[in-house]
């Protein structure tokens, strides 16, 4: 990379772009609806689940210039785009939402909270990892917790994480994909006695949706 574009990079004039589609958001509060989805390269979190390794190397993704991003946008009728990862507040988003917000779009937000929060959003989602729990100071302006559980243990994870978040925080529990069947049931018993928490599906893999 050379310095120019290294250093359009770190100041979040360029992203290293894994991905960017327009599909169906299948998980959370905005489940079933249309978005454009820019996948940022990068994460060094590490969830063993993750269903986009491929997305951990940033060096692997293309910097990609904002005015490619919205010309990419602009091919189909989107008034939403969802900035996710990898670890998208490992790069700064200030200029990206900026110039998202111009167009007059929705921005939301795919984090774990682990990196400090850049960039203006109307939404976020946080979705909190144990390898490298979130920063406080995301936890006030999360919109939606959604918490992945692999086993027992992370319903006490999830009500840890609530410490922090505003009342008007929507709370989600969503089965780590692979253990689904013995999961969902532990879900779904959990949810009846904790009525504040939603179950999430990841609707959109039982639709074949990419």
């Amino acid at each position: 990379m050379d310095k120019q574009t290294k250093s359009a990079v770190e100041s979040g004039e360029m992203l290293p772009l894994m991905e960017a589609f327009y599909t169906i958001q299948g998980e959370g509060y905005y489940s079933g609806k249309a978005a454009y989805f820019l996948r940022i390269g990068g994460c060094d979190v590490g969830c063993h689940w993750c269903d986009v390794k491929e997305s951990w190397n940033a060096d692997l993704h293309p910097p990609t210039s904002i005015t490619d991003i919205l010309k990419g946008i602009a091919q189909y009728p989107v008034d939403t785009v969802v900035i996710t990862g990898g670890e998208p507040l490992m790069w700064n988003l200030d200029k990206l939402t900026a110039a998202l917000k111009l167009e007059g779009l929705k921005v939301h937000l795919e984090t774990s909270g682990a990196y400090p929060y850049s960039g203006d959003f109307d939404w976020v989602c946080m979705s909190p990892k144990k390898m490298q729990a979130p920063l406080p100071a995301i936890k006030p302006i999360t919109s939606e917790l959604k918490v992945i559980v692999n086993n027992k243990h992370d319903f006490i994870w999830a009500e840890q994480q609530r410490e922090g978040l505003t009342n008007d925080c929507k709370l989600y529990l969503q089965a780590e994909w692979s253990k689904r069947e013995k999961i969902i049931p532990m879900i779904i018993d959990f949810v009846k006695e904790n009525k504040d928490w939603t179950i999430s599906l990841q609707s959109h893999k039982y639709m074949n949706i990419p």
